[in-house]
This record gives structure tokens, C-alpha cells and sequence, in this order.
């Protein structure tokens, strides 16, 4: 008579490689969501940027455009004013004295002085007009120019991102449930249930079970949840579910082994996978399918 086989237990996860496991999907969850909303700020920050450049370039054109404008019309006042000082002058040069003839020509150079002060007056003022322009287009590239690199820089760190949770789908494994049908892709961890919920092909619905749903079913999606049992010495846990106002009790499972069920709103069957049992929590994930007829 050959020796009844032995049961052996399944390898029990470490409490801290677990909080490890945890952290680490947390601090990558984060930063993901803190890319994002890191990206979108610099987006409104360079569209901000540029319509305040264009607004100060409007208003330097259009201050500009008034002043030259009015220091035009001063000039060619000015201009005629010394024509007609100049023609006075030679109209009256026959009659006037000597003294009158040099009274005029002072009054016509001091004219001309003025003139052409006020020549200068208004280069000078353009040049300083076109410099502040010059130097605000200068610091609006600049400031352009620093918030396309952060947008760059935000952009290569959200592909790294993608690049990992494709990685983590790649290793995500598929099995059996208890029912014997095939299962899809088992997350074990959040950073695992992240990637899953970025395919799409199903609906997950987290939850942590604690002392209050051994007196009381939870809700969890559109099912309940009665946890009867927890043995984190051994990894395992009975539970409860009632879905389609029936209950069916599954004893003695383990962790990240699929708990199939069926419903009347899909054909394929909903799965329950607890990644962990802890003296008075449970922790995990239902899945439901995408498609479901409505009752």
C-alpha cells in the first residue's frame, strides 16, 4: 500500500515583502498622477505666457504708434513755424533794420535748434521703445523656452511611466479558478491591478474587508461580501458571497487564487481574488465583465 501524500502548505508571503510591494505601488501610482498633473500646469503656464506676450507687444505697438503720431504732428508744426519764421524774414529783410534782420535770423536759428532737438527727443524715445520690446520678446522666448523643456522633461518621465506598466503587464500570469475555468490575467498587487484597469477588458472593484464584515455583509460592486474566516499563518480565508440573491460559501481558500461565480447578467463568471489575509482585514479585488445585461 503506497504512503498517502502529504499536504504542503503554499509558501507564506512575507509580511514586509509586502509592505514593500505596497510602497513601491504607491510611490509609483503617485508619481504617475503627479506627471500628469504636472504636465497639464505647464500646458495653461506656456498658453498664459504666450497671450501675455502678445498682449504687452500689442500695447508697447500701440503706445508706440500714439506717441510717434503725436511727436510727428509736433515736429511738422514745428517745421512750419520755421518756414513761415525764415519767409517773414526775407519778405521783411528789405524794410528792416539791422538789428530787426538779426532778431529775425536768431528767432529762425532758435527754430532750427529746436527743431532739431525735438528730432533727437523722438529717436531717442523710438530706440527705447523698440529695446523694451526687444528685451520683453527676449524673456517671453525664455521663459517659452524653460517650460517646453519641463514639458519635454514631463513627457519622457510619463513614457517612462507607460513603459513600466506595459512591462507589468507583460509578467502578469494567467490561471485557473476554482470553478476549473480558465481566468484572465491575476493581479497580485496594486501596481498589477493598475495595469489591468489600463487594458480594459474588464471591471475591478478593490476592497479591504475588515472586523465589520464578519457581522456584516459588504458591498462590493454589485455583490456582497461576508468574510466567516481569516488564517494569515496559512495564507487562507472563507468567505461568503451572495450575488443574484444566492449564497455560496468558499472555504478554505488561498491567496491570489481566483473565486469564480456566475451571474444572470453575464456569461462569463465574476472573480474574486483576495492578494491578502491579515489578522483582521482582508484585502483584494473583484472582476466583473464588461459585458452585462441589465435586469
Amino acid at each position: 500500500m503506497s504512503p498517502t501524500p502529504s499536504y504542503q502548505e503554499p509558501p507564506q508571503r512575507s509580511g514586509l515583502m509586502i509592505a514593500l510591494v505596497a510602497g513601491a505601488i504607491i510611490a509609483l501610482v503617485g508619481a504617475n498622477i503627479y506627471l500628469f498633473v504636472q504636465l497639464d500646469h505647464m500646458k495653461t503656464d506656456l498658453a498664459q505666457t504666450h497671450d501675455k506676450l502678445l498682449t504687452e507687444l500689442s500695447n508697447l505697438r500701440d503706445a508706440s504708434s500714439v506717441n510717434t503720431a503725436s511727436q510727428q504732428r509736433h515736429l511738422e508744426t514745428l517745421k512750419e513755424e520755421l518756414e513761415a519764421a525764415r519767409a517773414q524774414a526775407r519778405d521783411q529783410a528789405r524794410t528792416m533794420s539791422s538789428q530787426a534782420k538779426a532778431e529775425a535770423a536768431a528767432h529762425a536759428d532758435q527754430l532750427a535748434r529746436q527743431l532739431q532737438a525735438e528730432q533727437a527727443k523722438v529717436q531717442q524715445q523710438v530706440s527705447s521703445e523698440i529695446s523694451d520690446v526687444k528685451q520683453t520678446a527676449s524673456q517671453a522666448n525664455t521663459k517659452i523656452g524653460e517650460v517646453s523643456s519641463d514639458v519635454g522633461n514631463l513627457r519622457s518621465q510619463a513614457t517612462a511611466t507607460q513603459s513600466q506598466l506595459d512591462k507589468t503587464i507583460t509578467d502578469l500570469k494567467s490561471t485557473k479558478g476554482d470553478l476549473g475555468v480558465q481566468s484572465g490575467l491575476i493581479a497580485t498587487n496594486a501596481t498589477e491591478l493598475a495595469a489591468l484597469r489600463r487594458l480594459g477588458e474588464r471591471n475591478y472593484f478593490e476592497f479591504k474587508l475588515g472586523k465589520e464584515a464578519e457581522k456584516k455583509p459588504q458591498r462590493v460592486g454589485d455583490i456582497t461580501i461576508q468574510v466567516k474566516k481569516l488564517d494569515p499563518k496559512r495564507n487562507k480565508y472563507t468567505i461568503n458571497v451572495m450575488a443574484d440573491d444566492k449564497l455560496t460559501e468558499k472555504k478554505d481558500r488561498s491567496v491570489n487564487e481566483p473565486i469564480q461565480f456566475y451571474t444572470s447578467k453575464a456569461h462569463q463568471p465574476y472573480e474574486i481574488v483576495v492578494n491578502s489575509v491579515q489578522k483582521n482585514m482582508l484585502v483584494g479585488y473583484l472582476s466583473t465583465p464588461k459585458d452585462q445585461t441589465t435586469r
